[in-house]
């Protein structure tokens, strides 16, 4: 079964930093973009961060650039997310995403989601 899982997420004080990772199921994803979205409590879930199949091209929401960085290994089926410089905005639940295309996880619109993984930013 298509299945992606998240971990990493926990408490961390502001200006701290967290790694997420996300593993997906055996070859499944093989050829397709990556990402991550959060959504804050009452808020609308939001584009995070995403990255081609081949690793070559990345996209960051405005929010993040500078701090967060994705990552991914094709050989581990997995896919991570450094995120330095937290701030207590950054305070949601992540979702791993995947998708055929990167455009799909940008605009909120992943064919597959993971069930999240809650960050928490205090301070």
């Amino acid at each position: 079964q298509v299945r992606l899982v998240e971990s990493g997420g926990g408490l961390v004080q502001a200006g701290g930093s967290l790694r997420l990772s996300c593993a997906t199921s055996g070859r499944t994803f093989n050829g397709y973009a990556m990402g991550w979205s959060r959504q804050a409590p009452g808020k609308e879930r939001e584009f995070v961060a995403a990255i081609t199949w081949s690793g070559d091209t990345t996209y960051y929401a405005d929010s993040v650039k500078g701090r967060f960085t994705i990552s991914r290994d094709n050989a581990k089926n997995a896919v991570y997310l450094q995120m330095n410089s937290l701030k207590s905005e950054a305070t949601a639940v992540y979702y791993c995403a995947a998708d055929g295309v990167p455009s799909a996880i940008v605009r909120g619109y992943s064919g597959y989601w993971g069930q999240g993984t809650q960050v928490t930013v205090s301070s």
